[in-house]
């Protein structure tokens, strides 16, 4: 090759070359950058700004409308509150004040877990006007409550009435002793038996969430269900407050959460609700009901009785259903007692009402309005009745459901024993929160942006302009001063679907495999 035409392959040859390498290297800078920009921002975080201040509402600080978690209300005259007149105000105020000794004991303190209630410690302005009342006459008592409070209706969130049960204290026989025939311990709260956030020998113990049987210094474990202490597992430890006949005798006991036990002797020891064993309720009528042995309709207290009775097997697994246990603890009440509420105080027969803890405040009167077999299982007896609340439940959940307290004896568990109804609840508020006075002091919201725009660029629907002639449609004033609501905007027409023209396949050409 002549030395001119070797001068021109090199040349070409090192263009290609070096055509080539700049090639190479903007992809390396390219990837070198693009790792850069991965490895920042995966690992290197930018920093991060102060939040921006929240925006503070264009309205002044004042106190919300009253509000109960769950709950609906509607705010009444007192001339709306059906069968009102008819009550019988004095007995209702006397049974306030003796709600009132415990909240005025307080001197101007109120409980820490009421605050976070609606009616918070409200009840003491009521309370302290009552103080200084000796009232012996009906209408100064209803005058007494029409003007320190406001009705409200209330009931659960999307429901029309509240539900009502009954309970009351039994009165049953007993031994001190174990005999043959008196053979099922009533027991107190054992030692081990422990709740988060409670000393063990505390007072008062709550009736819901987890309890703890206590082993050692540290370990806890759920405690005993109603089938393992019947089998004895807490048996022999010095815990039998007394020996009862019948193990049903002793499940309506714990279900009332209090009881009169009468021994032979003449003596008598009454007993209060002291704790519980962690397991929820499980009513036993539900039970029986949803196996088809009682109808829902017949179901009583004293139905549950007669078949436990005649069926001692099917009793036992019955009661073992509902794994939750009661524990009790003396009293020194007397025999013209009546039993001890959760407040603290004797309750009052056909007075005193159990009610959702959680949501309610102890001494807030309740007027319950409708019809209750009160003389018979198919009677409709009226029932207007102002009602404190002075006690509470495991099964009472809820802003409008109560358990109503009839007294102790036979008498009083047959008329218990049957009460399962809707009724009609009117919550007695404190003049001081009454929602519709502190919703009043709100002011009104701005209105709404698209209104503004609607009443500056009116707009008209298409389909009354073809309806009606333009002339009918009136002045141009009267069109500029309506608020012309813009009909929805219709979707427009689908994009027709268009067939690609299939091009003829040209045969492929046949190429020869190349050889390694």
């Amino acid at each position: 090759m002549a030395p001119e035409a070797r001068i021109k392959v090199f040349l070409k040859t090192g263009a290609t070359a070096l055509c080539a390498g700049v090639v190479a290297l903007s992809s390396f800078s390219l990837g070198a950058e693009a790792a850069r920009r991965h490895y920042r921002s995966h690992h290197h975080h930018l920093p991060q700004l102060p939040a921006a201040p929240p925006r503070a509402l264009p309205y002044p600080q004042l106190p919300l409308p009253f509000e109960i978690p769950g709950a609906q209300y509607l705010p009444l005259a007192w001339a709306d509150v059906k069968g009102w007149s008819d009550d019988n105000h004095l007995a209702a105020y006397k049974t306030f004040r003796a709600s009132c000794k415990p909240i005025n004991a307080q001197t101007g303190a109120t409980e820490p877990k009421a605050e976070s209630k609606a009616i918070g410690g409200s009840l003491s302005e009521p309370c302290r006007v009552a103080k200084s009342l000796e009232l012996g006459d009906d209408a100064k008592a209803k005058t007494f409550f029409e003007e320190n409070f406001a009705p409200l209706r209330i009931s659960r969130l999307g429901e029309p009435d509240g539900f009502v049960t009954g309970y009351y204290e039994p009165v049953l026989e007993g031994s001190r002793t174990q005999t043959d025939v008196f053979n099922v311990p009533v027991y107190r709260r054992p030692s081990n038996l422990f709740v988060r956030g409670y000393k063990q020998d505390s007072v008062s113990l709550p009736n819901k969430g987890p309890v703890y049987r206590k082993i050692g210094r540290r370990k806890l474990v759920p405690y005993y269900d109603r089938g393992e202490i019947e089998d004895g597992k807490i048996a022999g430890r010095g815990l039998e407050i007394a020996w009862l006949k019948d193990p049903t005798d002793l499940l309506f006991a714990q279900i009332q959460g209090s009881a009169r036990i009468k021994f032979d002797d003449g003596g008598t020891v009454r007993l209060n609700y002291d704790a519980y064993n962690g397991y929820p309720y499980t009513a036993v009528g539900r039970v029986l009901i949803e196996r088809g042995i009682i109808p829902k309709e017949e179901m009583s207290m004293q139905k549950i009785r007669e078949w436990m009775a005649q069926n001692p097997d099917g009793a036992k697994d019955l009661r073992r259903q509902n794994r939750s246990y009661i524990f009790f603890r003396e009293v020194n009440l007397s025999d013209k007692e009546e039993a001890v509420g959760a407040q603290g105080i004797p309750l009052t027969a056909g007075r005193s009402i159990a009610v959702d803890k959680a949501l309610h405040v102890y001494g807030t009167p309740f007027f319950i309005e409708g019809e209750l077999p009160i003389d018979s299982e198919r009677s409709k007896t009226p029932f207007h009745r102002l009602m404190i609340a002075q006690d509470t439940g495991s099964a009472i959940i809820g802003p409008a459901r109560a358990d109503l307290y009839f007294g102790a004896g036979a008498d009083a568990g047959r008329v218990s024993g049957r009460l399962r109804h809707p009724m009609h609840f009117v919550m007695l508020v404190p003049k001081g929160l009454d929602p519709s006075a502190r919703a009043a002091r709100l002011p009104v919201p701005d209105p709404r942006p698209s209104e503004k725009i609607a009443k500056l660029f009116p707009q008209t629907d298409p389909g009354k302009e073809t309806a009606k002639p333009a002339a009918a449609s009136g002045p141009a004033e009267t069109r500029s001063d309506t608020v012309a609501i813009a009909g929805p905007v219709p979707l427009p027409a689908p994009r027709p679907v268009i067939e690609a023209d299939r091009e003829p396949q040209r045969p492929a050409k046949k190429r020869p495999h190349r050889q390694q």
